[in-house]
């Protein structure tokens, strides 16, 4: 067996079979490229889902962590420590908000909004206890919690984990009209992604989020953005809500604040929803961890230049013009903003599993979803002639 197949065999047999990925071993990467065991380079073009927007072995993000390493990398929230209160400040500020509450994963991140919104509902609101209802969208991907699945519509993620957890609502995403009807004198929040990735990269009809915006400030109901993979410059804006000029009562964030290098995230608000929590009652021993922080913080200095917002748009339009120019052929429908698309293959080219495989043996690395579907997403800092030879790989891929 070559080294490629006994890594994948030795992995086979002492993990968990939860993941099915492609059949590559990856041993380095630097920018938007990586190398594997045996020495073949292919294009990442899906960011670890957007967790890697600036790139593979980023210097600043790199420098940065080592730099914390040699000092301090935890503490627990049992004691202070010196990079807290300034990343705690500086990601308010970034967001136009006032408090941040760190947590490591996106999951962890999604489980603090809807522990917060509930607690906020029973404080402030006045909803009685044990009532309160969050509205969700269908198709949504928020994590994989057993509370999380509780309101996935995704068999896969879902079956087999229950009895599951009661207190939400599901509404089809993009109907403003159902959304509305769904809300009730119990309903503490509403809890959306902007853009929704796993779902093939769904973005929802002009006005909806602005209509969102109105109807949750009317019912007096939290807007919850969920912006792990949208946010952060992927779309080309700093958060994805940007695009309809709208501001959500709360950012659930992730993914790209750790640059790749370490799990960092965050739900940021205001003072009057995130004071709601009082010592003990919620916490994470790693969160905001001063590891975490200082990659956090020079993730925040990086995108206050604006420079990787306006590249994702910039070869956003150019990624999307060029996938557009497939429709009618091999793919019958793209969808996406800046550097994020979900391109739906004609099923006859076949599944996204195998165009994903084809499309790895030409050098390029993307992730299929639902059926015939695939998601490009990758580095902010790409080149436009790296992502123009991708997109020749997929020209290819679909010609055959």
């Amino acid at each position: 067996m070559s080294t490629t197949q006994d890594a994948i065999a030795a992995a086979e047999a002492h993990s968990a079979h939860n993941y099915h990925p492609l059949p590559v071993v990856v041993a380095t990467a630097e920018g938007a490229w990586m190398t594997d065991v045996e020495g073949r380079r292919y294009l990442d073009m899906l960011a670890g889902y957007s967790a890697l927007n600036f790139g593979h072995g980023n210097r600043r993000l790199i420098d940065a962590a080592k730099a914390q390493l040699e000092r301090v990398t935890l503490t627990s929230r049992a004691f202070h420590h010196d990079r807290f209160a300034d990343f705690c400040a500086r990601l308010a500020e970034f967001c136009g908000m006032e408090m941040v509450l760190p947590m490591n994963t996106g999951a962890e991140a999604v489980e603090t909004a809807v522990k917060t919104a509930r607690k906020w509902g029973y404080r402030v609101k006045g909803v009685p206890d044990g009532t309160a209802k969050i509205v969700v969208a269908a198709d949504n991907f928020h994590g994989r919690t057993t509370t999380i699945v509780s309101f996935s519509t995704d068999p896969e993620a879902r079956d087999g984990y229950g009895p599951y957890t009661p207190g939400f609502e599901i509404v089809p995403y993009g109907d403003l009209a159902a959304l509305d009807a769904a809300v009730t004198d119990d309903t503490v929040a509403v809890l959306l992604e902007p853009i929704q990735g796993e779902a093939g990269v769904l973005v929802p009809p002009p006005g909806y989020l602005e209509g969102v915006r109105r109807l949750t400030r009317e019912r007096d109901v939290l807007f919850i953005a969920d912006e792990i993979q949208s946010g952060l410059g992927r779309t080309g804006k700093t958060f994805a809500c940007e695009h309809e000029g709208v501001v959500p009562d709360m950012y659930v964030l992730g993914k790209a604040l750790g640059g790749g290098v370490v799990p960092v995230s965050a739900v940021v608000s205001s003072a009057a929803v995130l004071g709601v929590h009082r010592p003990g009652e919620h916490g994470s021993t790693f969160g905001g961890n001063p590891l975490a922080c200082a990659v956090a913080l020079e993730v925040l200095a990086m995108l206050r230049t604006g420079e990787y917002q306006e590249r994702a748009a910039e070869l956003g339009d150019h990624l999307h013009r060029e996938l557009g120019l497939l429709v009618g052929g091999a793919v019958r429908e793209v969808r996406g903003r800046g550097l994020w698309a979900g391109v739906d293959v004609d099923p006859s080219k076949g599944s996204g599993r195998q165009v994903s495989e084809r499309l790895m043996e030409r050098g390029v690395l993307v992730k299929d979803t639902h059926g015939s579907t695939i998601r490009l997403a990758p580095p902010l800092m790409i080149s436009k002639e790296d992502l123009d030879w991708g997109l020749e790989r997929l020209r290819e891929v679909l010609a055959d």
